[in-house]
Protein backbone atom coordinates (compact mmCIF):
# COMPACT_ATOMS: atom_id res chain seq x y z
CA UNK A 1 0.00 0.00 0.00
CA UNK A 2 1.47 3.61 -0.86
CA UNK A 3 1.71 5.97 1.84
CA UNK A 4 -0.61 8.35 0.00
CA UNK A 5 -3.30 5.85 0.80
CA UNK A 6 -2.12 4.20 4.36
CA UNK A 7 -1.53 7.74 6.00
CA UNK A 8 -5.09 9.07 4.96
CA UNK A 9 -6.58 5.55 6.12
CA UNK A 10 -4.50 5.68 9.57
CA UNK A 11 -5.79 9.25 9.92
CA UNK A 12 -9.77 8.05 9.31
CA UNK A 13 -9.34 4.94 11.09
CA UNK A 14 -8.01 6.81 14.83
CA UNK A 15 -10.41 9.51 13.88
CA UNK A 16 -13.88 6.58 14.19
CA UNK A 17 -11.64 5.06 16.95
CA UNK A 18 -11.59 8.90 18.47
CA UNK A 19 -15.33 8.94 18.66
CA UNK A 20 -15.66 5.98 21.16
CA UNK A 21 -12.06 7.08 23.24
CA UNK A 22 -13.41 11.09 23.49
CA UNK A 23 -9.58 12.49 23.56
CA UNK A 24 -9.20 12.45 19.95
CA UNK A 25 -10.92 14.62 17.67
CA UNK A 26 -12.77 11.91 15.93
CA UNK A 27 -14.30 13.63 13.14
CA UNK A 28 -11.91 15.70 12.45
CA UNK A 29 -9.21 13.64 11.82
CA UNK A 30 -11.10 11.87 9.49
CA UNK A 31 -11.69 14.65 7.38
CA UNK A 32 -8.37 16.00 7.76
CA UNK A 33 -7.28 12.46 6.50
CA UNK A 34 -9.32 13.17 3.59
CA UNK A 35 -8.09 16.60 2.95
CA UNK A 36 -4.48 14.61 3.05
CA UNK A 37 -5.36 12.66 0.17
CA UNK A 38 -7.25 15.16 -1.94
CA UNK A 39 -3.85 17.14 -1.43
CA UNK A 40 -2.19 14.35 -3.04
CA UNK A 41 -4.26 13.76 -5.59
CA UNK A 42 -4.44 16.82 -6.72
CA UNK A 43 -7.37 15.99 -8.99
CA UNK A 44 -10.76 17.06 -9.07
CA UNK A 45 -12.15 13.58 -8.20
CA UNK A 46 -9.98 14.25 -4.46
CA UNK A 47 -11.45 17.54 -4.08
CA UNK A 48 -15.18 16.34 -4.60
CA UNK A 49 -15.05 13.52 -2.20
CA UNK A 50 -13.41 16.03 0.20
CA UNK A 51 -16.12 18.40 -0.66
CA UNK A 52 -19.17 15.08 -0.09
CA UNK A 53 -17.13 14.42 3.29
CA UNK A 54 -17.02 18.53 4.39
CA UNK A 55 -20.93 18.22 3.69
CA UNK A 56 -21.25 14.68 5.81
CA UNK A 57 -19.46 16.69 8.41
CA UNK A 58 -21.94 19.28 8.29
CA UNK A 59 -24.79 17.49 8.35
CA UNK A 60 -23.94 14.99 10.60
CA UNK A 61 -23.18 17.69 13.02
CA UNK A 62 -26.51 19.42 12.72
CA UNK A 63 -28.24 15.93 13.17
CA UNK A 64 -26.13 15.48 16.58
CA UNK A 65 -26.90 19.00 18.00
CA UNK A 66 -31.20 18.50 16.65
CA UNK A 67 -31.75 14.54 18.12
CA UNK A 68 -30.08 14.66 21.33
CA UNK A 69 -31.06 17.84 22.35
CA UNK A 70 -34.02 17.85 21.60
CA UNK A 71 -34.93 14.62 23.63
CA UNK A 72 -32.75 16.14 26.67
CA UNK A 73 -35.05 19.39 26.55
CA UNK A 74 -38.31 16.99 26.47
CA UNK A 75 -36.89 15.33 29.54
CA UNK A 76 -35.95 18.36 31.68
CA UNK A 77 -32.03 18.15 31.31
CA UNK A 78 -30.63 21.22 31.08
CA UNK A 79 -27.44 22.13 29.26
CA UNK A 80 -25.97 23.14 32.83
CA UNK A 81 -26.26 19.77 33.54
CA UNK A 82 -24.36 18.25 30.70
CA UNK A 83 -21.94 20.70 31.19
CA UNK A 84 -20.92 19.88 34.71
CA UNK A 85 -21.23 16.00 33.94
CA UNK A 86 -18.28 16.80 31.57
CA UNK A 87 -16.04 18.77 33.49
CA UNK A 88 -16.71 15.56 36.52
CA UNK A 89 -15.90 12.81 33.81
CA UNK A 90 -13.10 15.36 32.13
CA UNK A 91 -11.29 15.07 35.85
CA UNK A 92 -12.67 11.32 36.55
CA UNK A 93 -10.57 10.74 33.39
CA UNK A 94 -7.29 11.72 35.30
CA UNK A 95 -8.23 10.17 38.53
CA UNK A 96 -9.42 6.77 37.36
CA UNK A 97 -7.48 6.52 33.31
CA UNK A 98 -9.73 5.22 31.31
CA UNK A 99 -12.94 4.50 32.74
CA UNK A 100 -13.39 7.08 35.04
CA UNK A 101 -14.12 9.36 31.91
CA UNK A 102 -17.84 8.03 31.72
CA UNK A 103 -18.41 7.04 35.03
CA UNK A 104 -17.26 10.93 36.10
CA UNK A 105 -19.82 11.69 33.33
CA UNK A 106 -22.75 9.30 34.82
CA UNK A 107 -22.00 10.29 38.20
CA UNK A 108 -21.41 13.97 36.91
CA UNK A 109 -25.28 13.98 35.86
CA UNK A 110 -26.62 11.70 38.76
CA UNK A 111 -25.41 14.29 41.64
CA UNK A 112 -26.48 17.50 39.28
CA UNK A 113 -30.10 16.08 39.01
CA UNK A 114 -30.29 14.50 42.35
CA UNK A 115 -29.34 18.20 43.52
CA UNK A 116 -31.75 19.99 41.23
CA UNK A 117 -34.97 17.68 41.71
CA UNK A 118 -34.14 15.92 45.24
CA UNK A 119 -35.39 12.88 44.26
CA UNK A 120 -33.48 10.44 43.83
CA UNK A 121 -35.70 8.55 41.00
CA UNK A 122 -36.12 11.92 39.27
CA UNK A 123 -32.46 11.78 38.72
CA UNK A 124 -31.84 8.03 37.97
CA UNK A 125 -34.80 9.29 35.18
CA UNK A 126 -32.96 11.93 33.98
CA UNK A 127 -29.57 10.22 34.18
CA UNK A 128 -30.73 7.28 32.16
CA UNK A 129 -32.29 9.75 29.64
CA UNK A 130 -29.24 11.76 29.30
CA UNK A 131 -26.82 8.57 28.49
CA UNK A 132 -29.46 7.37 25.78
CA UNK A 133 -28.44 10.99 24.28
CA UNK A 134 -24.86 10.46 24.43
CA UNK A 135 -25.08 7.01 22.72
CA UNK A 136 -27.49 8.29 20.25
CA UNK A 137 -24.86 11.35 19.13
CA UNK A 138 -22.33 8.73 19.61
CA UNK A 139 -23.98 6.44 17.37
CA UNK A 140 -24.65 9.34 14.48
CA UNK A 141 -20.62 10.41 14.89
CA UNK A 142 -19.95 6.79 14.27
CA UNK A 143 -22.48 6.73 11.44
CA UNK A 144 -20.76 10.12 9.93
CA UNK A 145 -17.42 8.91 9.75
CA UNK A 146 -18.31 5.39 8.68
CA UNK A 147 -19.93 7.29 5.45
CA UNK A 148 -16.66 9.55 5.07
CA UNK A 149 -14.40 6.50 5.44
CA UNK A 150 -16.76 4.83 2.77
CA UNK A 151 -16.70 7.87 0.32
CA UNK A 152 -12.95 8.31 0.85
CA UNK A 153 -12.29 4.40 -0.24
CA UNK A 154 -15.10 5.11 -2.85
CA UNK A 155 -12.80 7.74 -4.14
CA UNK A 156 -9.49 6.26 -3.47
CA UNK A 157 -10.55 3.05 -5.83
CA UNK A 158 -12.56 5.12 -8.85
CA UNK A 159 -8.74 7.49 -8.69
CA UNK A 160 -6.41 4.46 -8.44
CA UNK A 161 -8.86 2.79 -11.32
CA UNK A 162 -8.44 6.05 -13.66
CA UNK A 163 -4.58 5.82 -13.19
CA UNK A 164 -4.28 2.17 -14.41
Amino acid sequence: MNPDLWVPALFIGVGTLGIVVPVIPGLLLALAGVLIWAVDTGSTLGWVVFGVCVGLYAGGLGVQVLLPGRRLARQGVGTRTLVLAMVVGFVGFFVVPVVGGPLGFVVGIYLVERVRSREGAVAWVRTKHALRAVLLSMGIELTVALLIAVSWVIGAYLTWRSAR
